[in-house]
């Protein structure tokens, strides 16, 4: 009975998500960095880009507020401000001056290596919303760029600014926010192109709406661009010159410690599997064996010095949290079945196959090197997976 009456009078409680953007999962250290750090701040900022840097890289003690900041309520006085972005904290500054001075910002990289996490926790932190995104896509549009029409609006009224429909490039310049976009490069360059009057003029016109106020929406303080682009995906439409020069480029690379890795790999797939409605019981064996086979099989050397073959695939961290989690998944629902080690070469064959099938003999190659002179040196966990070896073969 309660349940109907709430629905119809509108205050059923949202459904549970999968993924909460990152300004309502970490509402509460932004408004915490609010109100700790008080200095100035680019027009339309929520935060000054010192806190910007210390909301993705996060702090090394908890930070306290000073004495007669309202934080407002239900923020706590004392925080301890997660490390959300695994990288060079030098990479997270350089990013947040481009912003700041109204320069496009373009993360480029590897799939995988979080690019597009960065941009949302940035635009996160520099307008409150992530949200105003465009996916970049071969079906890609100058409208998702720009605006289009409600055509029962356009039919019944004309163009007026009501029937007009803004994109969320265009939401992001009336409000003085960050827009994104994803996988610039897939987009067809007549589309990209339309991109460089709204980086340098900083301004659409809306043709339809000649002779009105609204013939032209100009951009807020605040407004700016992040956009991201896959290296691997470079030549699909490679970007004018006129438009590179409207971003400065910052390459995200693979992380270079292997205990930060191990450490991101185990929290987001830990996180993965308890979604999943589970409970996470992966070893940490199996995970630095497996984050160890990523990084080498990455790099094209061994810890110990060892040449290894590279896979065409990409070998990412992204792609390591995926086999965890699948890992985790299968040990939480098929318990006792089967040694999550045991899945593993099962699991590594499905990643490096993607591209090329001459991948799988590199893999192998992996195995009757790296595997097997580690097997023979004494490790048992090594020389379990060298006694799999007959699975990368079927």
């Amino acid at each position: 009975m309660s349940t109907t009456t709430d629905t119809v009078h509108g205050t059923m409680p949202a459904a549970p998500r999968q993924i909460v953007p990152p300004e309502e999962l970490y509402a509460d250290e932004l408004a915490f960095l609010a109100a700790h750090d008080s200095g100035p701040r680019p027009p339309g900022w929520r935060l000054t880009p010192r806190a910007v840097v210390t909301f993705v890289m996060g702090a090394d003690e908890p930070l306290r507020l000073p004495e007669g900041a309202d934080p407002g309520e239900g923020v706590p006085r004392r925080l301890a401000v997660r490390r959300k972005f695994v990288g060079e904290r030098a990479l997270v500054e350089r990013c947040v001056v481009t912003l700041a001075g109204e320069r496009g910002l373009l993360l480029v990289g590897e799939p995988g290596t979080a690019k597009s996490m960065l941009s949302e926790l940035l635009a996160a932190a520099v307008s409150g919303t992530s949200a105003l995104t465009v996916q970049g896509t071969a079906g890609t549009t100058e409208d998702q760029l720009k605006y289009g029409w409600n055509y029962a609006l356009l039919l019944a009224q004309g163009p007026s600014p009501k029937a007009l429909v803004p994109s969320p490039v265009l939401a992001a310049m009336t409000q003085g926010a960050v827009a994104r976009v994803e996988e610039v490069t897939r987009c067809l360059p007549e589309v990209q192109d339309a991109l460089i009057s709204l980086l340098s003029e900083r301004r659409i016109a809306v043709p339809e709406l000649a002779g009105t106020d609204a013939a032209q929406a100009h951009a807020a303080p605040g407004f700016n661009v992040i956009a991201t682009a896959n290296l691997r995906d470079k030549g699909v439409s490679e970007m004018s010159a006129a438009l590179k020069r409207r971003f400065n480029f910052e390459t995200v690379g693979p992380i270079g410690d292997f205990d930060a890795e191990l450490d991101l790999v185990r929290r987001q797939s830990k996180a993965a599997v308890e979604r999943a409605g589970a409970v996470y019981q992966l070893d940490d064996m199996v995970l630095d064996v497996l984050v160890t086979a990523f990084r080498e099989l990455r790099s094209g050397r061994s810890a110990e010095g060892w040449e290894v073959e590279r896979p065409s695939t990409v070998m990412s961290t992204a792609e390591a949290v995926s086999v965890a989690t699948a890992l985790g998944v299968a040990a939480a629902y098929f318990p006792g079945d089967r040694d999550a080690l045991a899945l593993l070469p099962g699991h590594l064959t499905g990643v490096v196959r993607k591209d090329d099938p001459a991948d799988a003999a590199r893999l192998l190659g992996y195995w009757d090197g790296a595997v097997r002179r580690r097997a023979e040196e004494g490790s048992a966990t090594w020389r379990t997976l060298w006694d799999l070896r007959s699975v990368l073969e079927g």
